[in-house]
């Protein structure tokens, strides 16, 4: 049980992570929730091990610094596309830099 525990715990931390990141590399004010920068965080994480996979650089000797900047420029993309979905639902407008 507890490891089922600390896999979803682990899981919201990274998403969290890459999703802050996200928001920090993203042009404009970001007018989301921070649940939705965890989700798109946690989708950035699954997408960048993806993007890694087909590249052939998901495991390498050492850090995997292609993974992660897969996943952080996935993150950018989601928060961005987020944000302007989320403008769209609510009725606000997403304003840029």
């Amino acid at each position: 049980m507890l490891g089922g525990l600390w896999g979803i715990i682990s899981t919201i931390i990274v998403g969290l992570i890459l999703g802050v990141l996200g928001r920090l590399f993203a042009p404009g004010d970001q007018k989301i929730p921070i649940w939705l920068t965890i989700v798109v965080g946690i989708v950035a994480a699954f997408i960048g091990n993806w993007l890694a996979g087909v590249f052939g650089v998901r495991h390498t000797s050492g850090i995997d610094w292609i993974r992660h900047i897969f996943q952080v420029v996935a993150a950018v993309v989601g928060v961005i596309a987020a944000s302007a979905i989320y403008a769209k639902i609510k009725g606000g407008s997403r304003t840029t830099a």
